[in-house]
């Protein structure tokens, strides 16, 4: 089913990054109504004012999404404002820099609590507003890391691989079912966000993302486009895709080279700073923008949607790590407006 001209969306982790990049586009490109959800009110009246400049409208929505009673809560605020929800976008997230033996126990709950059970939450109070009316469309913003996991974020890749089962499971519930509500998962590639500046890090040197590096502008259109052609779920980017791909083809080799690779590639050569506040518990003020701090590239981002076959994503790998054709397994390849 088609989206509405101006559709009723949620987004959670609208203050900052991806989610708020995709609130914009939204509002840009849709003249959206959109819940936005996140914990710093202050930071939401933010993006509720450039949402309205840029023609949609926006109701301010402070909340943990850790909280399942308090998504119910604002998504029934949401359809007393707007109407019904017609798509629900996953994009809030926390993580901890750090080796598996630094991290404590209560960071390894916490960060399961906001990006798998937060997920899982968000999902739930779609679904059963969805399942009411037979349509409706449930965006997860993934990641390359939901089938690759790297050093150093070993709480945040478990709670993406625990996201991605989860929605495998609905999505075999839905088919099951015959249901018209559209399920999409939107893998992402490193992404210049705030997060590497206010996560919690036990590293001696400052976070950074590793490889090609996007800006959330052009994710945010890469999620619009999902949203408006849902497809089993979407890898953006060569460097998401040669991960994914490279991981089902050779997971051994994957795991050495990461070993030699991935800890420094997620450093920067500046000191982290003892002691400076993280948002793992608490909103940090002052660093809720969609950009972090890594300059101003534009790399061109393509996103596609793979056949899911195990034999064509054998063959795209083989191609991908040869250097040839890394779109060879897609059904569609398109280029983001």
């Amino acid at each position: 089913m088609p989206l509405p001209s101006a559709p009723v969306v949620c987004i959670t982790g609208a203050s900052a990054g991806v989610g708020r990049a995709t609130a914009l586009a939204f509002a840009a490109y849709r003249q959206a109504s959109i819940g936005l959800i996140a914990r710093s009110e202050e930071a939401l009246e933010e993006v509720k004012a450039e949402v309205e400049r840029l023609g949609g409208r926006a109701l301010v929505l402070p909340l943990d999404v850790a909280d399942a009673e308090a998504l119910e809560i604002a998504a029934d605020r949401v359809e007393e404002a707007f109407g019904p929800i017609d798509v629900w976008i996953n994009a809030a997230m926390v993580t901890v820099f750090g080796p598996v033996h630094a991290v404590t126990a209560e960071e390894l709950r916490r960060v399961t609590e906001v990006t798998y059970l937060g997920s899982a939450y968000g999902i739930q109070t779609a679904l059963r507003r969805m399942r009411v009316r037979g349509h409706g469309t449930i965006l997860q913003v993934g990641s390359a890391l939901a089938y690759r996991s790297i050093p150093l974020q070993s709480a945040y890749c478990a709670a993406k691989h625990a996201v991605q089962g989860f929605v495998d499971s609905l999505r075999s519930e839905l088919i099951h079912e015959d249901s018209r509500i559209t399920l999409t998962a939107v893998h992402l590639p490193a992404v210049n966000t705030p997060q590497f500046d206010w996560a919690r890090s036990h590293m001696p040197r400052r976070a950074r993302p590793m490889g090609t590096i996007f800006q959330p502008e052009d994710i945010a259109r890469a999620i619009l486009h999902a949203a408006e052609n849902p497809r089993r779920e979407y890898w953006l980017g060569g460097s998401a895709m040669q991960a994914i791909l490279g991981n089902f083809l050779a997971p051994g080799f994957a795991d050495r080279y990461l070993a030699a690779n991935a800890v420094d590639g997620q450093l920067s050569e500046e000191t982290e700073i003892p002691g400076r506040p993280d948002n793992l518990y608490h909103p940090v003020d002052g660093l809720h923008r969609a950009r972090g701090r890594f300059g101003l590239p534009h790399n061109s981002l393509r996103l596609a949607a793979p056949s899911g076959t195990a034999r064509g994503l054998a063959v795209a790998a083989g191609l991908i790590l040869a250097g040839g054709l890394g779109f060879a397994m897609s059904r569609t390849t398109t280029r983001l407006r």
